[in-house]
């Protein structure tokens, strides 16, 4: 399909349906409309029939766009999820794990270090560790709004700083397609002490979930949690209520383990980690780096879900007939999630690939003029704003990477690492909380947790480490990319930022600590 340059008109279909969707609290029908909006602009653009070639375009978009592979994969974790819970192993796990964590400061903090460890994939990483921690943050009234939020940010903003995972290989190669470097993952070990918004998102949850210091939307969530309301989109106890009581905490965790063994292992098998000869012959990082994973994590849910077949029916934990029946219930239960993650694909096709959102940002980046300390800062901006709109960190590093790398080299050459930090920082930002972005969806969608008040209660904590950010951008740029100074004046202000945030919301809503 012809792309159409539409200018700033192709700031339009984002735009739109992300004011609708936190305006209307209704997902799909704001991205509808966002996309209809683009397809119309390009119809108009290109000369088509205004109704014809706006239905059609759309419709090619969403075929051509989607990723069938996770689709499956969200689908068959629904199923497998389900299955636990009928064999009685979320039950079972659930009173397990009370009697060795037993305290929701401990509950938050295993959860965050889970995510951290599963490094290897975001998209992993966002629907394993909410079906792994839901029983035991239900158990302390956690709500799902702070669940969904803690894995949302150790899944992007870990995989952007681990060496090892589909996101190092896939920065490496664009690195090294510029033609500056030869060795595109040394460079990108270079920027991970500069990745300030992937350092501060980490940071920022440690410290919440140890001092408490909410604010926003989330203390509401968390109170209502508290009187029993965690915002669950589906209850936890409906599907509990029809659960064996014979399940034990192996049926729970077993079938997890496997998942990520299997899935590991395909990734290693699709990446060519055991073809003797071959280029990624036993090398992890570069097998993770050329791996198939939405094709993976298929292969890893089917053999999870064959296992627990194995483990739940010889058991007569239930019946052949039943199992499949439970399977087919999860599928349902993630049809919600799936529509929402197939139409953001779309809204981010019609803006990459028809109207050129990208590369207007990026004009408007070659004709500005502005202090060369400021790049890093603005560079950052760029990404973070053309990331929200898209909802795709990997498209925006893939596009921006090209363009900073010449320009950085060109006007300053110091500050050309810590450029490419920030922008891979902003291009994480959008993908960490983008209401398009697919990982905030599966966030969302493993947590079972309404996507709009996931959204609006990581806003606020993603735009205060967003600006922090921004100031740490502004003092490498004027430091010479002094690490030491950058990292401590962007820690100090993202202390100092929460606790005036917190302090503030108090003040404006005397008693609200207290609901």
């Amino acid at each position: 399909m012809e792309p159409y340059y539409a200018g700033w008109l192709s700031l339009v279909p984002p735009v739109l349906a992300i004011a609708l969707a936190l305006v209307s609290k209704e997902v799909v029908s704001s991205l509808l409309v966002g996309i209809m909006a683009g397809t119309f602009i390009y119809s108009m653009g290109m000369g088509l029939n205004p109704i014809a070639g706006t239905v059609g375009t759309a419709f090619d978009l969403m075929v051509g766009s989607a990723d069938l592979y996770i689709i499956l994969f969200v689908c068959m974790l629904g199923g497998l999820v389900f299955v636990i819970s009928m064999a009685g192993g979320s039950k079972a796990y659930g009173k397990w794990a009370a009697t060795k964590i037993k305290s929701k400061r401990l509950s938050l903090l295993a959860t965050a270090m889970l995510g951290i460890v599963i490094f290897i994939d975001d998209y992993f990483n966002c629907l394993t560790v909410g079906t792994v921690m839901k029983p035991l943050t239900d158990k302390y009234k956690v709500s799902r709004a702070k669940l969904a939020y803690i894995i949302d940010c150790t899944a992007a903003p870990v995989c952007i700083i681990a060496p090892i995972s589909s996101w190092a290989a896939a920065v490496g190669s664009n690195l090294e397609a510029t033609g500056y470097y030869q060795n595109g993952f040394e460079v990108f070990l270079s920027t991970i002490p500069l990745n300030l918004y992937a350092l501060l998102s980490i940071a920022m949850i440690f410290i919440i979930i140890l001092t408490g210091l909410d604010y926003g939307p989330m203390v509401d969530a968390e109170a209502m949690a508290a009187r029993g309301y965690l915002g669950a989109v589906k209850s936890e106890n409906e599907m509990l209520s029809e659960s064996s009581d014979r399940g034990t905490v192996a049926d729970m965790l077993l079938p997890i383990v496997l998942l990520i063994f299997f899935a590991i292992t395909a990734m290693l098998h699709t990446g060519g980690f055991f073809v003797p000869g071959g280029e990624s012959y036993m090398n992890l990082g570069s097998a993770f780096g050329s791996c198939e994973t939405s094709k993976s994590l298929v292969w890893g849910g089917f053999g999870a879900l064959a296992a627990a077949l194995i483990m739940f029916v010889p058991r007569k934990l239930m019946t052949f007939r039943q199992f499949m029946n439970g399977v087919t219930e999860g599928f349902k239960t993630m049809i919600p999630a799936c529509c929402i993650l197939f139409l953001a694909w779309t809204i981010g096709s019609v803006c990459r690939d028809i109207l050129q959102t990208p590369e207007f940002v990026s004009d408007c980046l070659a004709k500005a003029s502005f202090p060369i300390f400021l790049l890093p800062a603005i560079v950052f901006v760029i990404a973070a704003f053309l990331s929200f709109s898209t909802g795709t960190a990997w498209g925006t590093f893939s596009i921006l990477i090209p363009i900073i790398a010449p320009v950085a080299y060109a006007l300053a050459p110091q500050l050309l690492t810590v450029s490419l930090s920030a922008t891979l920082a902003g291009s994480v930002f959008g993908d960490n909380c983008s209401p398009i972005s697919d990982t905030t969806i599966l966030s969302s969608a493993g947590t079972e947790c309404n996507h709009i008040d996931h959204v609006t209660t990581q806003l606020p904590y993603a735009m205060t480490v967003a600006g922090c950010c921004f100031v740490g951008y502004i003092t490498a740029g004027l430091s010479g990319s002094n690490v030491i100074l950058t990292l401590s004046v962007s820690f100090a202000c993202l202390i100092i930022a929460i606790k005036f945030l917190h302090s503030y919301d108090l003040r404006k809503t005397p008693g609200k600590a207290g609901k």
